[in-house]
């Protein structure tokens, strides 16, 4: 009886387990062109981003202006399989470097995010279009 207190007293003070979320990217699926799918993930501090090369040619990086404070740009490298774990709150944009300006872009919620949050207008016009129409259907 004393080490099933002992064990349950460990799992409540333990955190809770992080997920890793998948993200296949594609130059062409029933979804569009130039995509991620999912395009907008809400996921929890701690979480992991898995970015899959479902088809060639593809990466996934911040984009400068939109990441929160203190989070750190990552860029990884074309075909690779990639995971990062984000850990400050907020919005981050997503840009696959070589796609930008066909607009393949998405959004990762970490957290409470501030949905106020303005899109830098210096974006490539699809990309703009792009996030416009993923916070579209996430505000809904």
């Amino acid at each position: 009886m004393k080490f099933h207190m002992v064990f349950a007293a460990a799992m409540m003070a333990s955190p809770l387990i992080a997920e890793t979320h998948e993200v296949q990217m594609f130059n062409r699926n029933e979804q569009g062109a130039m995509i991620y799918q999912p395009e907008y993930l809400q996921i929890a501090p701690g979480d992991s981003v898995r970015f899959i090369p479902t088809q060639p040619s593809h990466n996934a990086a911040t984009i400068d202006g939109m990441i929160p404070e203190g989070a750190t740009p990552f860029k990884s490298k074309i075909n690779e399989d990639f995971t990062v774990t984000l850990t400050e709150s907020g919005r981050y944009g997503i840009k696959c470097s070589p796609h930008f300006a066909m607009g393949m872009v998405m959004v990762i919620d970490v957290g409470d995010v501030d949905v106020a949050q303005e899109l830098p207008e210096d974006l490539p016009k699809r990309a703009m279009q792009r996030f416009r129409d993923i916070l579209a259907v996430d505000a809904q």
